[in-house]
Formats: C-alpha cells, structure tokens, sequence
C-alpha cells in the first residue's frame, strides 16, 4: 500500500529532518496514529515530493527523516476544466473526482443558467470549499503536483482562457464532432467547458465558439454537470498519453 501523504512548506521538504505539525502533524498524529518506522510523503504541493519514515510520533506532530526527494515536473499539456457551478454540494464532488482524475486547474464558472449561483459575502467561503476538496483529494490520490481552483469567472473570464488556449473544447450535446475523434496538441493549455445542469445558452455558445472553443459531444448520453468534466478529462489524459 501506497504511503500516506500530507503537505509542508517546500523550504521544510529541503531538510534532512521536518517537524509535521498543525492541522497537518494533528491528523498524521492523532487520527493516522503513525509511528515510529512508518512511512509517509511529504509534498510542497507544487510537484516536489520527500519520501520520509517516522523518527519520532509526539501527541499531536510528527518528526520525520527524509530519505529521499524526486521533483514531478509540470504537466505538459495541461488540462484545464471550466465547471459551471453545480447545485447543492455537487461542485465538491466535481472538484474531488477531477483532482483523483488529474486535472491540473478547476475554473468555477457563473454561467447564466446557473442554479447555484455564489453571491458575493458567500463567495470566498464557497471557493474555500473548492479548494479544500482539491487538496485532500490530492492528498487521497498521492498527487505531488495539486491543482489549481481559479478564482470565480465571468463567461468573459472563460472566452479569455478559450482564445489563449491550444485546444479549447465546448461539451455540447448536440455538437456533431465526438470527443474521442479529438487530436490534443502535444504542450499547452487544453481547455474543457463544462456547462450548468440547464445547460449552456446559445449566446454563450456563440460566444466561445467565436473565442476558438469547439462544440464537442462527449458521448451518446447526457452525463450530470458534477460527471462530465471528470469523463472528459479521462479521454484527453488518456489520448495525450498523461495515463
């Protein structure tokens, strides 16, 4: 079995020996109840990743010794998936199977049919959640390299990352062109839009499409907001040979 996973700060990653403390050292501690001859990763989140054993377990940290360091370089290409907002704690849900999946960046997207929509006094506490359900996914799935959660964006927010992609790729269910019969380009951003559960209007189609974004069916069913950036993603990593 693969050794559990828990972030520190890159700087601490470069010692011979670190201190797990925090939410981080509490968990590992506390509710792992790691000890002593175990072993753990350690990873700054940004691609750097310690191999380390359990020197010694206190009540609430962990002091490991590292064995050794191996750096994941950057994802090339990347696969970006801008997910409309999904109802309830769907979004959650989407942003967890996306990082397990990975997808290096999750754009929260106010489309216009939106139910959920993230009203200003709500929307940090919304996109902490986002974020929250990326880095434990990430640490669920050993991921050295987290993704990234965008801040909120506007459907001019989305042309913009559209226009500077390589490939930018609209789901649509009644787009002619498949998603398996997509070429992905060898470096760059690949961009996936994933519209609301009432799906994406026709100005905002006109919109992307007039951006460089493709209308793209994904399969021969009509899959949930919260699933189809997840079976998307899993098509481009697999043809960009990434899985």
């Amino acid at each position: 079995m693969s050794p559990p996973v828990f972030l520190a700060a890159t700087d601490a990653l470069e010692r011979g020996s670190v201190v797990l403390d925090g939410p981080e050292g509490r968990h590992a501690a506390t509710v792992r109840r790691l000890r002593p001859g175990e072993r753990v990763d350690l990873t700054d989140g940004a691609g750097l990743l310690a191999e380390c054993v359990v020197a010694d377990a206190g009540r609430a940290s962990l002091t490991l010794d590292v064995l050794a360091r191996r750096r994941q370089p950057p994802p090339s290409p990347r696969i970006v998936v801008v997910q409309a907002l999904p109802k309830g704690d769907r979004g959650e849900l989407a942003v967890e199977t996306m990082t397990e999946a990975g997808v290096d960046e999750i754009v929260p997207w106010s489309a216009a049919r939106c139910v959920t929509q993230w009203r200003p006094e709500r929307r940090e506490k919304a996109l902490g959640r986002w974020r929250g359900a990326a880095r434990e996914a990430g640490k669920q799935a050993r991921r050295s390299r987290l993704p990234e959660v965008a801040g909120l964006a506007s459907t001019g927010d989305v042309a913009g990352r559209v226009a500077a992609a390589s490939l930018a790729l609209v789901l649509h269910e009644d787009a002619d062109a498949p998603l398996s019969a997509v070429e992905p380009p060898a470096e760059g951003d690949i961009v996936v839009v994933v519209g609301p559960e009432g799906g994406i209007t026709e100005e905002e189609l006109e919109r992307l499409a007039g951006a460089g974004g493709r209308p793209t069916r994904l399969g021969p069913t009509v899959l949930r907001t919260s699933t189809a950036g997840v079976a998307a993603a899993a098509v481009l990593l697999a043809k960009t040979g990434r899985w």
